[in-house]
């Protein structure tokens, strides 16, 4: 038999085997939710929903969300709400019987699977591709498979809660208690144009302020609330931005070729412009003693380590970054 057979089989075993023989009241759905029956026997053996929580990756709040569901669906009450931990009804005793062994050996089969799974990997397009596919190249030559997907740091912090990623790289630290994350890399942003417009902003009466010549010269951003230029602009200059964009574009790689091709300036991350700055495509309009910082955080999916291969992919980030 197969390995794909093989798991299908327990997975039916464990689904038929879900409903103790004998009982009264609603039984579970023919293809009931394995995610469901873990989560039980996790409560079952730890004695607690807190205990049981870290052992299956999820926050405390979602185990016992999915504990309810599951009396929903039998019409039972599985466990027994104590001052500290649970105590297992009968129903639940006879239920722990007919589903561990099958769930446990389901569990042994997919550890063995984990080896050969694809890492999920998130973060920003420009990122993604410009630092970290190009660090894990040799990775993927070695057999890791991966999957990438780029998007803004809260919708896929919130996938990842969901469990579609398994690593994250994120602008911003994830809120809240349920995401681990550790300093990945410092990003610094730069105010770039062409050398068309570098050299006209030098004959400036005030070109000793890029805060004043540039009223002068069109802006192009990504978003009309100009994020990264109005925090350039306060951190660097002191004052407010109240310029308006000229051009606004979809991403920063839209940012970075408008303002190659003439369009005006705009503020980028050293990552995305490095190469243009060093064959004379872009000029550096302003060098701060302090260049505006943003820190870029890992995040890894709890539970995700169980993949060797997340860990490998996790580790050479952080190796690669440091030279970032």
């Amino acid at each position: 038999m197969t390995r794909t057979a093989r798991l299908d089989a327990m997975k039916n075993q464990a689904h038929t085997t879900a409903t103790p023989r004998g009982t009264e009241g609603k039984q579970l759905p023919q293809h009931a939710d394995l995610n469901l029956l873990r989560t039980f026997l996790a409560v079952y053996r730890a004695g607690s929903f807190t205990a049981a929580a870290p052992l299956l990756g999820l926050s405390q709040p979602t185990v016992t969300a999915q504990i309810r569901t599951l009396e929903q669906q039998t019409g039972r009450e599985l466990f027994t709400r104590l001052p500290r931990g649970v105590e297992p009804t009968p129903y639940a005793h006879e239920m722990a019987g007919q589903i561990a062994a099958p769930l446990d050996a389901l569990s042994d089969l997919e550890e063995s699977d984990a080896l050969a799974a694809p890492v999920h990997l998130a973060g920003p397009s420009e990122l993604l591709c410009v630092r970290v596919l190009p660090a894990l190249v040799p990775l993927v030559a070695d057999g890791v498979q991966l999957r990438v997907t780029q998007g803004l740091p809260e919708p896929l912090l919130e996938e990842m809660r969901q469990g579609r990623h398994d690593l994250v790289i994120a602008t911003r630290r994830p809120r809240g208690r349920a995401l681990e994350s550790v300093p990945l890399a410092d990003e610094e942003y730069l105010l770039v144009a062409s050398p068309a417009w570098a050299e006209r902003l030098a004959g400036h009466p005030e070109a000793n302020d890029p805060g004043a010549t540039l009223r002068e010269v069109p802006m192009v951003t990504y978003a009309e609330d100009l994020p990264i230029v109005r925090r350039y602009w306060r951190t660097v200059f002191g004052r407010q931005l109240t310029a308006r964009a000229a051009v606004t574009v979809p991403n920063l790689y839209a940012v970075l070729s408008a303002v190659n091709a003439g369009a005006g300036f705009s503020v980028l991350p050293r990552s995305l412009c490095q190469e243009y700055l060093d064959s004379g495509r872009l000029v550096l309009l302003h060098t701060p003693q302090e260049p505006p910082l943003n820190t870029l955080f890992l995040v890894q999916r709890p539970g995700a380590e169980a993949n060797p291969d997340v860990i490998r992919v996790r580790d050479t980030l952080q190796r690669a970054a440091r030279s970032w």
